[in-house]
């Protein structure tokens, strides 16, 4: 494993030599837009394994993406190689759809403290959802980003994250199921306290995720990647591509359905990702990513 190998793999060519905010904030930001939040290897034979090295050779080497196990364990790692103060965090996602959060923790997150203040770091959500800057964690202070105004709000030890929502424009209305209420002000994204984690005790979950039948990440198929202006993403066979303040607080939507011979070419060009073997796209959940 080598630090150099990963900024090549993420485009970075800035300074890492001072372990601060606009380095820290720069990696962040050229990792979610170079590495992609996907689940293609549960829909094509391969088992995530919860291993830095197999995570650090699938990254890194195979230009692929994966999930909050993989993107922000690859992280701390790399943040911790630069000096950087990391906690591994649990939270619990949130589901718009049965108004819930997950009771077992789902998602890992990163903690780092700089210069006494702490930021949560969080390369693995992905989708619309995606943070792009580190956040400073402090309770019911709004946070503007390109993606939107997330904020976190503390209540007795718990805190919770979430994000103002932005009007959208879908030309092709009829074509997006997507889950966009318009008395929806606000998405709550996850729940999560300060307790430090081991990457140990993620195992069962990452276990569960890729094998319960009713887990959204065995019944939908998704390749997210963000980009210089909003995002990608590849659901089922789903094709969204989302542009970030469109015009006058709007964001723009544009989807379309793909057909099976196109996800090769699709998964190449729009994601930079080339599978060992054959992929089988799935979306039979009615809970949304969006």
């Amino acid at each position: 494993m080598d630090i150099k190998e990963y900024f090549a793999r993420i485009s970075y060519r800035g300074s890492h030599n001072k372990p601060d905010l606009s380095t820290l904030s720069d990696i962040f930001q050229h990792h979610i837009q170079s590495v992609p939040f996907e689940n293609l290897s549960i829909h094509c034979g391969e088992k995530i394994e919860l291993d830095l090295e197999a995570t650090y050779n699938k990254i890194v080497r195979k230009k692929r993406g994966g999930w909050c196990m993989e993107n922000n364990y690859l992280l701390s790692w790399v943040l911790k190689t630069l000096g950087y103060d990391v906690t591994l965090l649990a939270a619990n996602v949130y589901f718009p759809e049965y108004n819930a959060y997950a009771e077992e923790f789902d998602h890992l997150l990163l903690k780092v403290v700089l210069d006494g203040k702490s930021y949560i770091v969080d390369g693995g959500f992905g989708m619309a959802y995606q943070m792009w800057q580190p956040m400073e964690l402090i309770s019911g202070t709004d946070q503007p980003q390109i993606p939107g105004v997330f904020r976190f709000q503390e209540e007795s030890g718990t805190w919770y994250l979430e994000k103002v929502k932005r009007k959208q424009l879908v030309p092709n209305q009829s074509d997006s199921t997507s889950h966009n209420e318009e008395d929806e002000v606000c998405r709550r994204i996850y729940l999560f306290t300060l307790q430090p984690r081991d990457i140990e005790e993620f195992r069962g979950c990452n276990a569960h995720l890729q094998t319960a039948p009713d887990s959204l990440f065995v019944t939908k198929s998704f390749c997210s990647l963000q980009t210089a202006d909003g995002i990608r993403a590849l659901v089922g066979w789903k094709l969204t591509e989302m542009k970030y303040n469109y015009r006058d607080n709007m964001d723009l939507v544009e989807v379309r359905i793909l057909a099976d011979e196109e996800m090769e070419k699709t998964l190449k060009e729009k994601f930079n990702i080339t599978l060992d073997k054959k992929f089988v796209p799935v979306n039979t959940s009615r809970l949304s990513m969006f």
